[in-house]
């Protein structure tokens, strides 16, 4: 989540919050959530990522001063920009997926019994 928002900073102050740019910056932060998360809990990472794109959307989101405007304006981010939510979303699952099944594939199918019952 902390990367995300200081992409979505980098982004308003480089790009001037652009969503395209967020949107690409947000690709490649989820791969590196799915790769960084442990095998004892690979479900995380395509938890987080949504809840990570709305934290980095503070900064990117248009709106005024008040709590109220930014809050409509995160709101609206999110649903103009949620073809990048699903494609990351989609990515962190895709790798999550990947590493488990050669997970699976190195213990020989065995569980994590080790093929002790």
């Amino acid at each position: 989540m902390a990367l995300m928002l200081l992409a979505g900073w980098l982004d308003h102050a480089l790009f001037g919050a652009s969503p395209t740019v967020y949107g690409v910056l947000f690709l490649p932060v989820c791969l590196l959530t799915a790769l960084w998360v442990r095998r004892a809990e690979p479900l995380s990472a395509p938890t987080v990522v949504p809840i990570a794109f709305a934290v980095g959307l503070l900064p990117v989101a248009d709106g005024g001063d008040g709590f109220g405007s930014r809050l409509m304006g995160v709101i609206t981010a999110l649903a103009t920009e949620v073809g990048w939510l699903y494609c990351g979303t989609f990515v962190a699952g895709l790798v999550v997926l990947i590493r488990r099944i050669g997970a699976a594939g190195r213990s020989g199918g065995r569980g994590h019994s080790g093929g002790r019952l």
